[in-house]
């Protein structure tokens, strides 16, 4: 992935295996910026950094909320797990603010190293009561995560009100110059895989018309991310899938791969 910012057109797809078949699979948009460049994206009523724009982006909606160096969170978060490959650029890939809305289901950081390699992600998962929590994923070797590695860590975050927090997931990602791909597998308490996720795109440059593009091609894309996502808690009820209440989340924000105490 070239270290500039850019924008993903690309697609999500959902699909649940059981007790019920559930899935959906929609176009959207996402933005990648990295860190460094920030300054880079800003454009008048275009696009707005820290202000409100038609489409913009807020450092207060990511790590952990205050508004302050995104860069200096991700950094604390790789040192607190021993990541210190990962000295490159970081590129943050999610959704902008839409007329000043935004709901993130999960943005990605990727954390490179001096070369351009991949050596960390930080998925950076929100819920629809305010609550967050990041995965930190990478290779317990601490190379290069390929396009073919799948990293495995414990669910220990409640997002769906129709899946118990137990289990764990599978990540694999694909980055390149031209595209982005993520994979995310949930395992059950017995081991069986039933929910799959996926982000797939390619990447356009980051300018005015590719900004147009994007508004007007998915219009209030983040309404649309969380519209779809009562509309299939809806579905869900109508076929059947008990409700899981939310249980108290544990303390710990952070987790990685390897973690079995729920992180710091």
């Amino acid at each position: 992935m070239e270290m500039k910012p850019q924008l993903v057109f690309g697609h999500v797809m959902h699909k649940r295996l059981f007790p019920k078949v559930n899935g959906f699979t929609y176009g959207m948009y996402y933005i990648a910026l990295p860190l460094s460049k920030l300054a880079e994206i800003a454009d008048g009523r275009r696009f707005g950094l820290d202000r409100f724009g038609v489409m913009s982006f807020y450092r207060r909606d990511h790590g952990d909320r205050s508004g302050g160096d995104l860069m200096a969170w991700a950094r604390g978060i790789l040192s607190s797990f021993a990541v210190k490959a990962a000295d490159g650029e970081i590129v943050l890939v999610s959704l902008p603010r839409v007329l000043g809305y935004v709901f993130n289901p999960v943005s990605f950081w990727l954390c490179h190293d001096s070369e351009g390699g991949l050596r960390a992600v930080i998925c950076e998962v929100n819920n629809t009561f305010g609550e967050t929590h990041s995965y930190l994923c990478a290779r317990p070797d601490g190379q290069v995560i390929g396009t073919d590695d799948w990293l495995e860590g414990r669910k220990l975050f409640h997002v769906s009100p129709f899946l118990k927090r137990e289990g764990h997931y599978r990540f694999r990602f694909a980055v390149t110059d031209k595209g982005f791909g993520v994979w995310i597998d949930f395992h059950d308490k017995a081991g069986d895989r039933q929910l799959l996720t996926a982000l797939t795109g390619t990447l356009s440059p980051w300018s005015r018309e590719s900004l147009r593009r994007a508004f007007w091609r998915y219009p209030l894309v983040t309404l649309k991310a969380i519209g779809l996502i009562h509309w299939n808690a809806v579905k869900l009820l109508a076929k059947g899938i008990r409700y899981v209440p939310k249980p108290l989340q544990i303390d710990a924000k952070h987790s990685t791969m390897d973690d079995t105490s729920g992180g710091q």
